[in-house]
């Protein structure tokens, strides 16, 4: 089994009896893999975002434990995030420098200025794409953020054509 697998199968683990969780993250890596492989991305920048993108929301669920039920705002997703994503990827034995990325990655997965890399912004656009359709968004909400914070031209496709835009 590879690690990409691994990692989806103890992330099912760490939010067992949630399924809403579990498909939002399996959404998000598949969206961010054909971001990234259409946006032609080296092989470490799209491992660590595959990586990234299955572990992204690990801060939820100690946000709920330490604020509550519903108290997992972006924010504390970034904050809380990256202690048990180290953990986790630890476990799993991945290199340093990919587990330090990753966490940066998470620690900024709501922060929509100063993007430094593709990984980081394929996660944003990816993340958004299934927040939009999971929240319901309307038309005009997804076109304000495209318009704000994607930048390639596949997530802004995908954008248009899920859309209708």
């Amino acid at each position: 089994m590879n690690e990409i697998n691994a990692l989806i199968i103890k992330m099912t683990e760490y939010y067992r009896g949630d399924p809403k969780r579990i498909q939002h993250f399996i959404k998000v890596h598949e969206f961010a893999r054909v971001i990234g492989r259409a946006e032609g991305l080296d092989v470490r920048t799209m491992y660590c975002l595959d990586v990234a993108s299955v572990v992204h929301d690990i801060g939820i669920k100690s946000a709920e434990e330490k604020y509550g039920a519903g108290h997992c705002g972006g924010k504390l997703q970034e904050q809380l995030g990256p202690e048990p994503a180290r953990k986790m990827l630890t476990e799993l034995d991945l290199d340093c420098d990919i587990i330090d990325r990753v966490c940066f990655l998470i620690a900024h997965h709501h922060t929509y200025d100063g993007v430094e890399g593709l990984d980081w912004q394929i996660l944003l656009e990816a993340d958004f794409l299934v927040n939009a359709y999971e929240d319901g968004l309307g038309k005009d909400a997804v076109c304000s953020f495209r318009d704000k914070v994607f930048t390639t031209k596949t997530g802004i496709k995908l954008a248009n054509d899920m859309f209708g835009l």
